[in-house]
């Protein structure tokens, strides 16, 4: 017997849960189970029934062997999206819960600055940024700060494995509708090239991928795809993305109201994981199915995938209080294409998080919506199911979503204390270019450390302040312009943060507001680079006396910004036109066993002065697991970009 034939006679009562086990592990069973085994080979089976037989659970092993998997599903660790009229999750579920009757709610459009895009970030010249198409910019937008958003854009993505322990091991699957050009430059990405084989070499991601055309359901059968490599351990995680239809008039839906351009991106993981890493999780994937319908009604094959679902996940209909399809996501974002699975998908999550149903097609408002209860009286989870009926040559999904398990609030991790805490906490940030940082640093100090969020030197401020430190270490990719800065509170950051960016936005205002086009961010940037060459060297000088630092650093309760001026004072360095190795290797174990010494004594000066010379000392942090922080995304400075490929002269627009 293969194993679905095991599956089918366990769950028909033809054999027990041992020796179903048996069966699917090559385990040796007892004697009396051998008896069980050989009278169940040969058993005859049960008489076909009309109704299909049930999908493959995602909590079976796959097929061909190997171990059972987690019988708890896959969690949605972060969700990232842009809809018409609504830039951003807040914004979407505002308009939601309006029903789409905001006064000053337009009725199509796409997400903003569609036609913008910040190549710089990315690491692609204006040229090639222009050659892609818009879908694709978009869609590279929303995969990186969903990663952000789940803060596995630095060392932690290092974690994410796949079964080989290859690391950085993230799917890429996403839904488009059909792209109107080449999408990258050939000399950038080679020609014929796919599209997540692209996006994953524009973010160094190294797992499967695969792209699915247009249709509405082409988002959740990315979906169903990328949770067959999670199953297969192809990947550690995967980011499903879509995008479409592509920029332009808007097209009407069938229920008459007008779409736009949609585009966003989750973040999936096997529920167990994501816990034991602290992730966020904002709703568990229980199944999935996927089929055509050949020449059946579309109501016929949509019923048939339903009853697919429910049984993978041992769950009946009456346990599902909500059902989300391609017509309730009609009235908040009319037809976006590639994308309505998403949005779909995007509501439900939204509606589990928030213990809220919005208005259905024809009602007025929002109601509270309560979790079920068995006949018991036990409370289940609420559960929602996101489908989309097939259309003409594409085929039908069905996906079935369960709220998180619910746990008490995520306890911040205790910060230093004692002599540690008065030495402060070492905050690193980095970015592509000066203005980038600059423009996340105020945003982090504009979002995360308002003046009045927490009273300074309280114990609560003290514990945020270190678990904000510890976000951007391990969950930020490392860039070449640099920023470190050591605070004993979250007011005194946030205002070191804000006086660094209005002190680099003065210095671009005496150099001319003109100044802001690529070609003369490059002139100034060349002044800039020579100072920093000095500063560069300085800083290099002093690392070579890190014993004599760590000697004078913050351990004793001394004045932990060493060189660089008071507490709380921001010093920062500009790495792009750096040559050589640096002042250390760090594919050496004696490197990395360095840095981890200097974590654990908290030489936060002698750490900061590596930081700036170039030292990656954030993968040496030994902190241990916490929960993930939420933090704002990185700034985006998008350029409007022309069609021939050349940057338009229009500024920057902060995102």
């Amino acid at each position: 017997m293969d194993h679905r034939d095991i599956l089918t006679r366990f769950k028909n009562g033809d054999l027990g849960r041992e020796q179903a086990a048996a069966l699917l592990t090559g385990a040796h069973p007892g004697s009396a189970a051998r008896h069980a085994l050989l009278t169940a080979e040969v058993a005859p089976p049960r008489a076909a029934v009309s109704q299909p037989p049930p999908a493959r659970a995602l909590t079976t092993a796959p097929a061909g062997g190997g171990p059972p998997l987690p019988a708890d599903g896959y969690a949605i660790t972060a969700l990232h999206g842009r809809f018409p009229d609504a830039d951003g999750l807040d914004a979407f579920w505002h308009t939601a819960v309006l029903g789409g009757r905001d006064a000053g709610r337009r009725t199509s459009g796409s997400p903003a600055g569609a036609g913008d895009f910040d190549a710089v970030f990315f690491g692609l010249t204006p040229q090639d940024a222009a050659l892609m198409d818009p879908q694709e910019r978009l869609l590279l937008e929303v995969l990186w700060q969903t990663l952000e958003t789940a803060g596995c854009t630095g060392a932690r993505l290092d974690t994410l494995t796949a079964a080989d322990g290859e690391p950085r091991a993230v799917g890429v699957y996403v839904a488009h509708d059909p792209l109107g050009r080449a999408a990258v430059a050939p000399a950038a990405a080679g020609a014929g090239v796919t599209l997540p084989a692209r996006l994953s070499t524009l973010l160094d991601l190294r797992g499967p991928g695969h792209c699915v055309g247009g249709g509405g359901a082409a988002f959740l059968v990315a979906l169903h795809q990328a949770l067959s490599a999670l199953r297969a351990g192809e990947c550690g995680a995967a980011l499903v993305g879509a995008v479409g239809p592509r920029p332009g008039p808007a097209r009407r839906h069938p229920q008459g109201a007008e779409g736009g351009q949609g585009v966003g991106a989750v973040l999936l993981r096997p529920l167990a994981a994501a816990r034991a890493a602290g992730d966020t999780v904002h709703a568990v994937v229980r199944a999935t199915a996927v089929a055509h319908p050949g020449r059946r009604a579309r109501e016929a094959a949509a019923d048939r995938l339903a009853r697919r679902a429910l049984a993978a996940a041992g769950v009946t209909a009456a346990g599902v209080g909500l059902r989300e399809t391609e017509t309730t996501v009609a009235a908040t974002t009319g037809d976006t294409g590639a994308a309505t699975g998403l949005a779909a998908l995007v509501r439900a999550v939204l509606q589990l998080r928030h213990g809220t149903l919005l208005p259905a097609p024809g009602d007025s408002s929002a109601v509270p919506w309560a979790r079920p209860h068995d006949q018991s009286g036990r409370e289940l989870p609420r559960r929602a199911t996101v489908a989309v009926r097939p259309a003409a040559g594409s085929p039908a999904a069905h996906v079935l979503l369960e709220e998180p398990p619910r746990r008490g609030p995520e306890p911040i991790a205790a910060g230093p204390a004692g002599p540690a805490a008065a030495s402060g906490e070492l905050v690193l940030l980095s970015a592509p270019t000066p203005e980038h940082l600059a423009a996340t640093a105020r945003r982090l100090a504009d979002r995360v450390l308002p003046a009045d969020a927490v009273e300074d030197g309280t114990q609560d401020g003290r514990r945020l302040l270190a678990a904000l430190a510890r976000e951007l270490r391990l969950g930020r990719a490392v860039r070449d312009c640099r920023l470190a800065v050591v605070a004993r509170d979250t007011g005194e950051l946030g205002a070191a943060l804000r006086a660094f960016a209005d002190d680099l936005a003065g210095a671009d205002d005496r150099d001319g507001a003109d100044g802001r086009d690529g070609a003369d961010d490059r002139d100034r940037a060349d002044d800039r680079d020579r100072a920093d060459d000095r500063d560069r060297a300085d800083d290099l000088a002093g690392a070579d006396d890190l014993a004599g630092a760590d000697d004078q650093d913050g351990a004793g309760g001394r004045d932990g910004a060493g060189a660089g001026g008071a507490r709380g004072s921001v010093r920062c360095a500009d790495l792009r036109g750096a040559q050589g190795p640096g002042v250390l290797l760090g594919e050496l174990p004696e490197t990395r066993a360095y840095l981890a010494a200097l974590w654990r004594g908290r030489r936060l000066d002698a750490l900061a002065r590596l930081w700036l010379a170039g030292v990656d000392v954030t993968a040496a942090d030994t902190a241990g697991a916490a929960p993930v922080l939420p933090l704002p995304t990185s700034a985006l400075l998008r350029r409007p970009l022309r069609e021939a490929g050349c940057p338009a002269t229009d500024g920057p627009t902060p995102s």
